[in-house]
């Protein structure tokens, strides 16, 4: 987080202290599954602490409510009925090991789909 205004500083010394690190278990590209509701998408970018709205997050069900400590992944998500961009945190996904492929409208202008059905990010989106 090179965001100012999101840095902490210890009292002593007003030196910044860095976030705790965590590792993100999914990669763009990933196939991802939510661990308790009816979706599933493709991971297009990664947060490694959450970095959405208060709002967006005291929105969810207190009981069902993520840490805010932990990678969060941001998703062309799919259920039954629709097409999605998603928001989730790591401790609610799971690998999707279906190798069904993920029919979001938007999948085809950022991956390329190989044979063996994993996703890879086209080329002119790398940096």
């Amino acid at each position: 987080m090179n965001d100012p205004a999101h840095a902490v500083t210890a009292p002593a010394s007003n030196q910044p202290i860095a976030p705790p690190v965590s590792h993100a278990r999914f990669s763009i590209g990933d196939v991802v599954r939510h661990r308790m509701l009816d979706f599933r998408g493709v991971v297009f970018d990664v947060d490694p602490v959450f970095a959405n709205t208060d709002e967006w997050y005291d929105a969810i069900p207190e009981s069902f409510r993520p840490r805010k400590d932990q990678p969060f992944y941001h998703l062309l998500a799919e259920n039954a009925e629709s097409s999605y961009v998603a928001y989730v945190s790591q401790q609610n996904l799971v690998h999707d090991d279906s190798d069904e492929p993920v029919e979001h409208p938007a999948i085809a202008g950022l991956f390329d789909r190989s044979a063996d059905g994993r996703y890879g990010l086209k080329s002119q989106h790398r940096h």
